[in-house]
C-alpha cells in the first residue's frame, strides 16, 4: 500500500512508519503469531527464520533466528506489554555476536481508512547505538518484509 518511512527524533529515537491495505487485527496478528511472522519477517530475499519463538504476553519470550544458508544472527527480547489489535510494547537485543544494548519498541496499530497505519517507536540507550543500528542499513530489511507481509494479506 506505501513505502515505509524512517525517521530520528533527538538522538536516541527511530521512528518508523507504513501504511498497510487490511485492518489492524490483521497486522497486530502477523505481528504476534509465531506461524505468521515467520513468513514475512525475512528481511532481504535468501534469508529465513528457522527459529521463531513469539510467547505474545507480558513477560513472554521472544526469539528470532535468521539464516542465508551462509551466515546467520538472531535477536532476543520479552514482551513487556500488548493491547491485543492496537499496540505492542518489546525489548529485543540484536546478537551480531555480541547482543546489542536494549532497544525498547512501542508498535501501534491504528485504523486509518480501510487499512492501518503502523508506527514503530524505538529508544535506544544512546546516539552511539542508533548510529551503529542505521549503519545496518535496517529500513532496507525492514521495508523487504514489510513488502513481502502486504504480498500476504
Amino acid at each position: 500500500m506505501s513505502k515505509m518511512t524512517l525517521t530520528t527524533e533527538g538522538d536516541r529515537f527511530i521512528v518508523v512508519e507504513r501504511r498497510f491495505s487490511a485492518p489492524p487485527e490483521t497486522i497486530y496478528n502477523a505481528h504476534v503469531e509465531p506461524q505468521l511472522v515467520q513468513k514475512w519477517l525475512l528481511g532481504p530475499d535468501g534469508w529465513t527464520m528457522p527459529v521463531c519463538i513469539c510467547e505474545a504476553r507480558p513477560g513472554g519470550r521472544i526469539r528470532y533466528e535468521w539464516s542465508n544458508g551462509k551466515a546467520g544472527f538472531f535477536l532476543t527480547g520479552e514482551f513487556v506489554d500488548l493491547k491485543p489489535h492496537s499496540r505492542i510494547v518489546h525489548v529485543e537485543r540484536m546478537h551480531l555476536p555480541d547482543p546489542t544494548p536494549d532497544n525498547r519498541v512501542e508498535t501501534t496499530f491504528d485504523p486509518d481508512g480501510p487499512g492501518t497505519l503502523m508506527r514503530m517507536h524505538m529508544t535506544l540507550p544512546d546516539a552511539e547505538t542508533r548510529s551503529r543500528m542505521l549503519a545496518h542499513d535496517i529500513g532496507r530489511g525492514m521495508e523487504a518484509s514489510y513488502v513481502r507481509l502486504e504480498g500476504m494479506l
